[in-house]
């Protein structure tokens, strides 16, 4: 019980200004966009005409786009759940999920310390699975849909990106628990430096 008393003693808070972060996330929605349609357009010139660009926006199609966004945003937290059980000493009994109302925005939480570069891979497993992997999957199909849904979640990724790059400057044997209310996490110093 004292080891667990010192622990929470020598912990540190760190929180993401959730301003920042929208404003990271609207920069990199913007910059990600660009740099994607180029390359596209560069691999696929012909697809660069009045038609592409018509064709998507019939209704069906931009609900089919909405309803995709809903179920990635489900899918996003589920998967920062299921990588955080797989890291997790107790697993899914560590994992729960949520919606914080005012903000509508949903959340995965894990209630245990796990190490820090286990909380990088969980914080950005969403950005590589439902971000970076339908947009390479796009560049090779030639579809203008399935890019802009990759540079959405790449884009939907910020705050996770923005924490994990945090954790770059820490010392990789520091453990992490993710802070149940806020934008960030507690961070543990390593075992041989707790008083």
């Amino acid at each position: 019980m004292n080891n667990e008393n010192n622990s929470n003693e020598s912990r540190r808070m760190v929180t993401i200004d959730i301003v920042k972060a929208n404003q990271f996330a609207v920069g990199l929605l913007v910059g990600t966009t660009l740099v994607m349609l180029f390359f596209f357009f560069m691999i696929w010139p012909k697809a660069f005409n009045l038609a592409t660009f018509k064709d998507p926006l019939s209704p069906t199609k931009v609900l089919l786009f909405v309803g995709a966004m809903m179920v990635g945003i489900v899918l996003h937290e589920l998967i920062h759940g299921i990588t955080f059980a797989c890291f997790a000493p107790s697993g899914w009994k560590s994992i729960s999920f949520g919606v914080i109302w005012k903000m509508l925005t949903p959340y995965c939480h894990c209630d245990e310390p796990i190490s820090l570069r286990y909380y990088q891979k969980a914080a950005l497993m969403p950005c590589v699975l439902l971000g970076i992997v339908p947009t390479m999957v796009a560049m090779y199909i030639s579809s203008l849909w399935l890019l802009a849904l990759g540079v959405f979640f790449i884009a939907a990724a910020a705050g996770d990106l923005w924490m994990a790059w945090l954790l770059t400057k820490e010392d990789p044997r520091c453990k992490v628990l993710d802070h149940p209310s806020e934008a960030g996490f507690y961070l543990y110093p390593p075992e041989d430096q707790v008083n």
